[in-house]
């Protein structure tokens, strides 16, 4: 039985949007058809490559085959297979045309594949077993919406299902949209706008580092930024937990100004008081969460370039999210 990619019966979670053509089906992570309303092309870049996007659907079959479009890549991009809940394997499909997952167990399983975070990835069809069930995915799990840079990306993490945001979302049970952008997390308004516009139950925003290394925004400017980006989720998230976080640790940066006058140290404190103003206007489902408390100096060995966590890196970020993030604030 061979499938479109744009079956119904599959589904596409973590996306913005789906660029479907009439040899392939693309996820994007921004509005496809306003792509060229999200500058520059480094952007768009950045929200063609699937971080957090699963390939999600119930079937009988004991064999998958997915045709691709081949994926170029200069690193290994992998597609994870998880059957009912459980890591099944990993998949190499760097320069690939295809894809097999095999020897699934009989009876209906539940197929969740995560896509490479930092690869774009086109899917014409999938087949299965002559005969075999299909039918999509319904997921009623909380809908978690984490924004942010590179760290958020996660393009250093050895597999797809092993970037931070991947992890707590398993842990904790969520429907997760990753909205990190390796280098492009400037607080713009059309970000803030399709933040509000998509349904979410729970939000992260964490924020400063792109804007400390590429000196966007000044003293002057970032905190406004900050309260305009919050401002425009609020529009139509207006009661829901949302959990702004500072820059994690990064010695270089903690103290040395950029050319804009900004380092890690004022910047957290202009974000901790940005919260601290909405809480004051009543805002009380609005959280401050120091970045230092996620990934401290206690874990600069970890920095490989002082910036961005290694793969036992990320695990340890992933479950301090958990305990300093998740558990105290995302809650019905």
């Amino acid at each position: 039985m061979i499938v479109k990619a744009n079956d119904p019966r599959i589904s596409w979670q973590g996306i913005i949007s789906l660029e479907v053509t009439d040899s392939f089906v693309k996820p994007w992570r921004i509005p496809f058809n306003d792509r060229e309303l999200f500058p520059p092309k480094e952007m768009l870049e950045r929200a063609s490559a699937p971080a957090g996007v699963r390939l999600s659907f119930h079937t009988d079959s004991t064999f998958i085959l997915g045709k691709i479009e081949n994926t170029k890549s200069e690193d290994p991009a992998f597609l994870d297979v998880f059957c009912n809940g459980v890591f099944f394997e990993s998949i190499l499909i760097s320069n690939a045309n295809e894809f097999q997952v095999r020897n699934l167990s009989d009876g209906e399983n539940f197929i969740e594949i995560w896509l490479p975070q930092f690869t774009e990835f086109r899917l014409k069809s999938l087949s299965f077993d002559k005969n075999s069930s299909l039918r999509p995915f319904v997921d009623d799990r909380p809908k978690w919406i984490t924004y942010g840079s590179s760290i958020t990306h996660c393009k250093t993490a050895e597999k797809p299902s092993l970037t931070w945001p991947s992890i707590v979302s398993r842990e904790h049970g969520m429907n997760l949209t990753c909205l990190g952008y390796a280098g492009n997390c400037h607080l713009e308004p059309n970000l803030a706008m399709m933040i509000r516009d998509t349904p979410a139950d729970f939000i992260s925003i964490k924020l400063g580092i792109n804007v400390h290394n590429h000196a966007s925004m000044s003293v002057r400017t970032f905190m406004p930024g900050v309260i305009g980006f919050i401002k425009i989720i609020r529009e139509k998230h207006p009661y829901i937990p949302i959990v702004v976080i500072s820059p994690i640790f990064s010695s270089l940066r903690e103290h040395t100004h950029n050319i804009v006058g900004l380092n890690l140290e004022i910047m957290r404190n202009e974000i901790q008081s940005c919260v601290k103003k909405f809480k004051t206007q009543g805002d009380l489902n609005l959280h401050y969460v120091d970045g230092l408390d996620i990934f401290g100096p206690e874990y600069a060995h970890l920095l490989p370039d002082d910036l961005h966590p290694n793969v036992e890196g990320y695990n340890i970020l992933a479950h301090n999210f958990l305990k300093r993030v998740v558990r105290p604030f995302f809650k019905d």
